[in-house]
């Protein structure tokens, strides 16, 4: 046993060590503020344990598994700013452990971790259940941006950082340690966006040095607006010494370029409107006089052809989800639509969108979602591309699961079409596992009981229902039902503006989001997981499915 430091210890040192023992244990109290009021160990320059005061007056026990670093040299740092009466005693390395603390299973491994959507990790800390501002969080999409290659996400740690994951192809992802934290504790850095400014018209990038990438965002005060940018790539982040750049009671500064006007716009979200300001040089900002009413918190705007002909619109997408498309012309956004829901599902919020070329792909925040006592909190929705109809109501936007989602299939099995009835309620056997192409012959009696084995499915099929009939797929333990109107998932419900006629329905550990009819409606829910099986049970009047498929598929972090 090493003894480091058996008296209490008040105030910011470090204090170098060798790891000679796996455990290093202590007695900490104080405030609850990550990597501020904290102990820390540091290994080659970077932070690989953390623990707060918890808030306690009292100390309490805290133990550190250290086993990765055992014979290299590290620091004991204790930080404690400002003065959150930050309390470390008994500060000793040890072949046990002083306190039971929870086994973390490996990292992307854990029992509810999402594993076809992208969740938060942590880094230094090892806490169960984190909540807002806690390594492991994870809520409001922030900057989506397409360079070079890589699709890089940021996310909010509600408003404590913006967390940061690239992506080559939409689907694998890596997590970067979070771009940038707030200036100082509890000035906040909210939610905002992010653009590449290739003609360095902010003059941040040297000459003949790349494009700087430039991050917009708001204090907690809702009324800073400010800017960090990047010159590698989003590796490394500055704050720009000149913030705030404006001083305007909004939040949320959605950025883009304007080429055809040769301008930089940006739109702020305030008093349930957005209000649009224009730039030449991405720092200095004039009103454009213009606002759109009936407006709420992160806004997404951009261009979007119609599909089958060389027109185009402006689509304006707020918070909760709601769009409405138009017209812009540099000033003034004209709306021809009604707002429109683009998702109906029960935990879709706060999207954002990558413009990569032609396309154009929106993720949103499945906020409200449950994980107990796992080591991270809330996840993202599944990439969609996103394209615009004409209807017989109207233009409307659908969304579609990304294509480079066909790199996780892991297996296929498929059955026949068949037509089933809810005449008859006798239950067919099981097969206790999933069946290939060998079921033949039609009608069948419902329910249609699958057994499935694997957790992360892709189901599809064409339907085809009466006016009267519905189709309940119970899937994993989760309801989704189907009526030819439209689709249904927990509580929430979206209607299709044809009969529905084809089921596109992606199924995580911890989520199912459901297509219908090619992205004309679409549900995005959290659930808890249940029995692997898939059940198809008509009512009213008999259902006929199409070629029913079945894919099973990898996971995103293997």
């Amino acid at each position: 046993m090493t003894d480091l430091s058996a008296d209490v210890v008040i105030g910011d040192f470090t204090v170098p060590f060798v790891v000679s023992r796996p455990y290093l244990n202590f007695r900490i109290s104080g405030g609850d503020y990550e990597y501020k009021t904290c102990l820390n160990v540091i290994v080659n320059g970077r932070i690989v344990r953390s623990e707060t005061g918890r808030g306690t007056e009292l100390l309490h026990p805290a133990s550190f598994d250290l086993t990765d670093w055992l014979g290299k040299e590290a620091q004991l740092e204790i930080v404690d700013e400002p003065d959150g009466n930050l309390r470390v005693s008994d500060i000793v390395l040890s072949s046990t452990r002083s306190v039971v603390v929870p086994v973390m299973p490996p990292l992307y491994a854990e029992a509810l971790r999402p594993q076809l959507h992208f969740t938060a990790r942590q880094w230094a800390m090892q806490r169960l259940n984190p909540v807002e501002r806690e390594e492991g969080w994870l809520n409001d999409l922030n900057g989506l941006v397409f360079y070079d290659g890589e699709y890089h996400l940021f996310a909010q740690r509600w408003n404590k950082c913006w967390i940061h994951a690239v992506s080559n192809d939409l689907v694998h992802w890596t997590e970067l340690a979070p771009a940038f934290f707030e200036e100082s504790l509890d000035t906040g850095v909210q939610s905002g966006s992010c653009v590449i400014d290739v003609d360095n018209t902010s003059g941040l990038a040297e000459p003949g040095a790349g494009p700087a990438m430039v991050a917009f965002w708001s204090r907690n005060d809702n009324r800073s607006q400010c800017v960090s940018y990047s010159l590698d790539r989003g590796r490394t982040w500055t704050h720009y010494v000149g913030n705030p750049i404006m001083d305007l009671p909004e939040r949320d500064p959605m950025v883009f370029r304007d080429h055809r006007r040769a301008q930089w716009v940006m739109v702020l979200y305030g008093d349930d409107r957005y209000q649009l300001l224009r730039s030449d040089d991405l720092l200095h900002w004039e009103s454009l006089d213009s606002s759109i009413s009936d407006s709420f918190e992160c806004p997404d705007f951009f261009e979007l052809g119609v599909a089958g002909s060389d027109e185009s619109r402006w689509v304006l997408v707020r918070g909760d989800g709601r769009y409405s498309i138009g017209s812009f012309d540099g000033r003034t956004f004209v709306e021809e639509t009604a707002q429109l829901q683009v998702d109906g599902g029960p935990h879709f919020y706060a999207t954002q969108s990558w413009a990569a070329g032609p396309r154009r792909v929106q993720v949103a925040w499945m906020r409200g979602g449950r994980y107990p006592n796992m080591p991270f909190n809330q996840q993202v929705s599944i990439p969609c591309d996103l394209s615009l109809h004409r209807t017989a109501d109207g233009l409307r936007m659908y969304r579609t699961p990304v294509p480079e989602l066909e790199s996780l299939a892991r297996s296929r099995h498929t059955w026949p079409a068949r037509t089933l009835s809810p005449a008859d309620t006798a239950s067919i056997a099981s097969s206790g596992s999933v069946r290939s192409r060998t079921d033949t012959g039609a009608p069948w009696s419902s329910p249609w009981r699958i057994g499935t084995a694997w957790p992360l499915l892709r189901i599809t099929c064409d339907v085809a229902l009466a006016p009267d009939g519905e189709l309940a797929l119970d899937i994993c333990g989760t309801r989704v039902t189907v009526t030819s109107g439209g689709i249904a998932v927990l509580d929430a419900e979206q209607p299709t503006i044809t009969a529905v006629r084809k089921l596109d329905i992606l199924v995580d550990t911890t989520s199912i989001e459901v297509f219908a009819n090619d992205g004309e409606a679409s549900l995005t829910a959290c659930v808890q997981p249940g029995h692997y099986e898939l059940t198809l049970t008509p009512s009213e009047a008999d259902c006929t499915l199409g070629e029913l498929e079945v894919v099973e598929l990898a996971s995103i972090w293997v």
